[in-house]
């Protein structure tokens, strides 16, 4: 897996949305085991500590379990799942809607830009 990193983020916490996305898009699912932590280490080339602290923010946000011996598991609380996913795109939303008011689009021209989009199937 190769990965560019950003440098205005921590890395874990790069890591952490990385996991977020994989979940919320369906590639890992609920009860799918993550990659151990020197796995993940060596293949996004960062410290194992960096991986460490990333999956113990995703158990803290209850997005993982571990369990002893056996590694680190998503979780399959399919109501946590679709929280994180309604969350995400959300936060895309927002960010969006921020940047096109700061270029001068007022909601009626984001609207239209995005219904032309959707009907031209671009997406």
């Amino acid at each position: 897996m190769s990965v560019k990193f950003d440098d205005k983020l921590p890395i874990y916490t790069q890591v952490v949305n990385i996991i977020k996305k994989q979940i919320v898009s369906g590639e890992l699912k609920g009860g799918d085991k993550l990659s151990s932590v020197r796995g993940l280490s060596t293949s996004l080339k960062v410290n194992p500590n960096t991986i460490q602290r990333a999956y113990q923010e995703l158990e803290r946000q209850e997005l993982t379990f571990t369990q002893r011996g056996m590694g680190t598991f998503v979780t399959k609380d399919e109501d946590k799942i679709i929280s994180l996913r309604k969350e995400m795109a959300n936060n895309i939303v927002e960010y969006f809607f921020k940047e096109m008011n700061e270029l001068g689009f007022k909601s009626e021209d984001i609207k239209n830009i995005v219904v032309h989009k959707i009907e031209k199937g671009d997406n």
